[in-house]
């Protein structure tokens, strides 16, 4: 379920950071978030109940709630970014841990099973989920320019969306 809910994200950063450099209108790029961060939120909870894999859904939820929270304040036009970027700041610290958990590869219990593998690809991809979000941060304190933040999306889509989908639902592997 992750895996095409990352190419589904995709759908929703190049629009954003297109806009945020000019190139197209608050509202539809809200609706674009709002849609987003609705398929992102219904696959953690199908991540969690149905794959029965909470660890994953965690990531998803904040990153949704993070997009839900975006479309809101396009589509509202709220002007006053500091409450996204406070939700992208929450965002940034969930994604840290989720790197250091992926690096390290988290606890081994007491039986030697360690429940998260660990992934120097999914930490380096959570590397950059922590930094685009601390950017959305800076920017809803207009500490971040724009034009920043929307190359920062942009180029991030391949690396941390489409490599770690796409090669995993075609190779089933990571490529490191």
């Amino acid at each position: 379920m992750t895996l095409p809910v990352l190419i589904a994200i995709s759908i929703m950063w190049v629009p954003l950071g297109l806009f945020l450099i000019g190139k197209g209108e608050a509202k539809t790029t809200g609706a674009i978030c709002g849609l987003v961060g609705a398929v992102v939120v219904i696959g953690a909870i199908l991540q969690a109940a149905v794959f029965k894999d909470g660890f994953t859904a965690g990531l998803l939820f904040v990153h949704g709630l993070l997009y839900l929270s975006t479309c809101y304040a396009l589509v509202s036009g709220i002007e006053d970014l500091r409450s996204v970027g406070n939700v992208s700041l929450v965002t940034a610290v969930v994604s840290a841990i989720y790197m250091i958990l992926f690096f390290t590869g988290g606890p081994v219990l007491e039986n030697g099973e360690q429940l998260v593998a660990k992934s120097n690809y999914f930490a380096f991809a959570c590397l950059g989920y922590t930094i685009l979000t601390i950017e959305v941060w800076g920017f809803g304190y207009g500490k971040c320019p724009a034009k920043l933040l929307a190359w920062s999306l942009i180029v991030w889509v391949p690396l941390g969306l489409y490599i770690p989908a796409f090669w995993l639902l075609t190779a089933g592997t990571l490529p490191f």
